[in-house]
């Protein structure tokens, strides 16, 4: 290279001069620079379409979420009807005790034995010995210490009225006059709902709401057994049996003035809400 042009040439002039640059380095080392740029712009292009698309992607989303509203309903008591006992027929009338054969006695009188008549001589002491004494004669059967019935009040329509049996306490009630709740009353209940209850995700993103009816056993301590769903779409029933299994101990039922073992049925409502 000539001594006047060095000065102006470029290193990769100077470095190849004499050498073959239509071999490929030459051509590479000097667009270097130049793809270094575009790819350090694409790089910073795509990273921006990424932001942007996530962003996005959460507006539209936010613009579709459904909230959860939970809702508790009560159940209506159902009013069995009471079924009247039959009054029990009276009991049979006794039959009559027999007639004991009786033999009349008068009380004697001093009189000629020409003026008693026969029917009034008195009886002869054999046939006092079977016979019972009294005013007039009756036929019947021997006296063999047959005693009347005690008075009584057989055959007067008179019935005892049935005793009534104690409660079982130990049973489990279906039925009571106060039900058992959970402590601190409706306000308590749904707080406790809000806070634990989940929605299912699959249940949510199928639309699936309704309510599910789960029936358990309180006992006299308050404590929760025999937990189940017993109505309600099935995807919602796992959860709303774990919701009551986790609600801890409830006040229990009251029969007759007294705690008792009883049945609940307790409602829980799963709702889907679009904001509009």
């Amino acid at each position: 290279m000539e001594a006047n042009k060095i000065m102006n040439a470029d290193i990769l002039d100077i470095v190849f001069e004499g050498r073959n640059k239509e071999y490929g380095a030459y051509e590479l080392r000097k667009t270097y620079n130049k793809r270094l740029l575009f790819a350090l712009v694409g790089m910073v292009l795509l990273c921006v379409l990424i932001f942007v698309g996530y962003f996005v992607s959460n507006v539209i989303a936010a613009s579709s979420a459904k909230d959860l509203v939970v809702q508790d309903v009560q159940l209506e008591e159902v009013k069995q009807e009471e079924k009247k006992e039959p009054t029990p027929p009276p009991p049979p009338k006794p039959p009559d005790p027999p007639k004991v054969e009786m033999t009349k006695f008068t009380p004697p009188k001093i009189v000629k034995d020409e003026e008693v008549k026969p029917e009034e001589k008195p009886p002869e002491k054999e046939k006092l010995e079977n016979t019972k004494i009294g005013t007039v004669n009756q036929e019947g059967v021997k006296d063999e210490g047959i005693v009347a019935p005690p008075a009584s009040d057989e055959g007067k329509g008179v019935v005892e009225a049935p005793k009534k049996e104690e409660e079982d306490w130990d049973k489990t009630f279906t039925k009571v006059e106060i039900e058992s709740e959970y402590p601190g009353g409706a306000a308590a209940w749904q707080r406790y709902l809000l806070k634990t209850l989940r929605y299912p995700q699959e249940a949510q993103d199928n639309e699936i709401q309704g309510t599910v009816v789960v029936q358990f056993i309180v006992d006299k301590g308050g404590n929760v057994s025999d937990v189940e769903a017993i109505a309600g779409p099935k995807d919602l029933r796992d959860e709303a049996v774990r919701v009551i299994k986790k609600s801890g101990q409830w006040t229990p039922a009251v029969q007759n003035g007294r705690q008792v073992k009883s049945y609940k049925k307790q409602p829980i409502v799963f709702k889907l809400e679009t904001e509009g």
